[in-house]
């Protein structure tokens, strides 16, 4: 039986203040949870008898068998999958030569949840394993983030730096390391010469990238739409602008 307080920890870790105390992220649903399960330390699961039943390998510090109503009561979902589970935060070392080796993914203020998830789900299927987020931008750990990732968080490091002092530090030393930025007064990103590793930068929603951080960006980038000079969206959301972006660097690497 799933105890109130149970119910009241799963709750409570939808501040990103009590994820940082309990050390702890929440995961629901049969493809997340079992796409985590092989990285992270569980602490809990919380799951159906015969989800459980069906899994009879899964390792985790307490498993509790419950009814739907009683996932319903813990469940951030409106429709809660069978499973749930809390899985340890994990700890990584900021790769600060990284970029002179791989493509990597910077985000100025990226504030929805949703369209965070989505980065990351990009940044797995394209290979990228290293997003360097500002500290304003969403939490990676957040319930609505983790199922919009689909389990990709798993494979793709996110680390929250002084995104400005972590991008002067990374054109200090190393200068051949390029940074890329979207902008819509960039140059034509299918005719202009792409590399295998670098910085590709993103902007918030609603203000792209911080005038702070465009004086750090080498090659301004713009994705042009078709029919050239026909009527259009004022700009592309994020997520699908980084899809399409990582999409081009990848095709042409």
């Amino acid at each position: 039986m799933l105890s109130k307080a149970k119910v009241k920890l799963i709750q409570s870790l939808e501040q990103k203040k009590k994820r940082r105390e309990e050390r702890l992220f929440v995961a629901e649903g049969p493809k997340v949870v079992g796409d985590l399960l092989p990285y992270f330390t569980c602490r809990l699961i919380v799951a159906e008898p015969t989800w459980i039943a069906a899994h009879p390998e899964v390792r985790a510090a307490e498993i509790v068998e419950a009814t739907g109503e009683e996932l319903r009561k813990a469940s951030f979902l409106k429709a809660p999958q069978e499973v749930l589970a809390l899985f340890e935060l994990p700890t990584y070392s900021t790769p600060h030569d990284i970029a002179a080796k791989e493509l990597c993914i910077a985000l100025d203020d990226v504030q929805d949840p949703g369209n965070l998830g989505t980065i990351i789900r990009v940044a797995d299927w394209f290979g990228i394993r290293h997003i360097f987020c500002s500290t304003g931008t969403a939490d990676a750990f957040s319930p609505k983030t983790i199922q919009a990732t689909m389990g990709a968080v798993a494979r793709v490091q996110v680390h929250y730096v002084d995104l400005p002092e972590y991008l002067r530090q990374v054109r200090t030393t190393m200068p051949d390391a390029p940074l890329y930025g979207t902008f819509l007064e960039g140059e034509n990103i299918y005719k202009e010469p792409l590399s295998t590793h670098g910085i590709i930068i993103m902007g918030n929603e609603g203000n792209g990238i911080s005038r702070q951080i465009q004086e750090m960006v080498t090659h301004k980038l713009f994705i042009p739409n078709y029919p050239e000079g026909c009527a259009t969206s004022e700009s592309l959301n994020v997520a699908i602008a980084t899809a399409i972006t990582c999409a081009e660097f990848r095709r042409r690497g």
